[in-house]
């Protein structure tokens, strides 16, 4: 298991330019969510330094990460990769720790569970990548690793999606197999 590092705090300036880059994004993209007040999505931001640093990995990795939804019951927003493709800087990667360890030869830079565990970010489930696909067309050229459910990966299969043909598609591989246009798409809850 992936140790999570402890998060480094943002520099005053740099917390200031994410803000900007995360406010621009949410008023330019109203339609992801509608009925959102971006004062109090900051207000939240501004209060949780870590949440704020995960951001900023989505952010750095090249994921756009923007406001998806708010959960009415817990009272968080939701934050969604939202690049057009799943970021390049998150590629080359297999599903998890498990099936790096068992790569004996050609090991890819790290897993996809691993890197969002030390972002502070989930991957997409099936659902979440459906529901981001009403928003647009994301992952035309490239594919993102999601949330594999246990008993495939028990069998030593994880899933992936991506969008071809002007629909979603959910495929499957081997959860050490790697590939350059395969990463994943990170969710984050504030």
């Amino acid at each position: 298991m992936n140790k999570q590092p402890k998060p480094e705090k943002l520099s005053p300036k740099r917390r200031e330019e994410l803000l900007r880059v995360l406010e621009a994004r949410f008023k330019k993209n109203v339609s992801r969510h509608q009925g959102i007040v971006w004062v109090k999505v900051q207000a939240k931001l501004e209060a949780n330094a870590e949440k704020l640093w995960s951001l900023n990995e989505m952010e750095r990795t090249g994921g756009e990460p923007d406001v998806f939804g708010h959960d009415g019951k817990t009272g968080e927003y939701i934050f969604f990769d939202c690049a057009p493709q799943t970021p390049g800087d998150r590629a080359s990667l297999c599903y998890d720790h498990e099936a790096l360890a068992a790569r004996k030869e050609h090991k890819p830079k790290g897993s996809a569970l691993g890197m969002a565990a030390a972002m502070g970010v989930e991957l997409l489930t099936e659902g979440q990548y459906f529901e981001l696909q009403k928003l647009g067309e994301f992952d035309t050229k490239r594919s993102s690793w999601i949330k594999t459910p246990a008993e495939i990966r028990k069998l030593g299969g994880a899933l992936y999606c991506d969008r071809r043909y002007g629909r979603v598609f959910v495929g499957h591989n081997g959860a050490e197999s790697y590939y350059s246009g395969r990463g994943f798409r990170g969710s984050l809850e504030i």
